[in-house]
């Protein structure tokens, strides 16, 4: 199973950091991952697998969405299932 996280906001020292830790921490293995910064503004987009997640993916995607919200981002996980079923045509 794998999840797509996104991270979007003002550019700052340690971004990465911060999501890759968390996805660490939490079982999550980073397969793949591109960011650009457009001026001043930071996007980010990650795939991890996430079968060997130690807490429920809920948990994994709060505990993501709080890091953001402390650090002024706007962060996002979402299952692999969803995200291709939103993208299908």
């Amino acid at each position: 199973m794998k999840a797509v996280i996104t991270v979007t906001g003002k550019d700052t020292v340690g971004i990465i950091a911060k999501v890759s830790t968390i996805c660490a921490e939490k079982g999550a293995n980073i397969l793949e991952i591109t960011q650009s910064v457009l001026s001043e503004y930071f996007a980010m987009i990650m795939l991890a697998d996430i079968n060997d997640l130690k807490v429920p993916f809920s948990d994994f995607v709060d505990e993501l969405a709080q890091i953001g919200k402390n650090a002024g981002l706007d962060i996002h996980a979402m299952h692999e299932d969803i995200f291709n079923t939103m993208h299908h045509i």
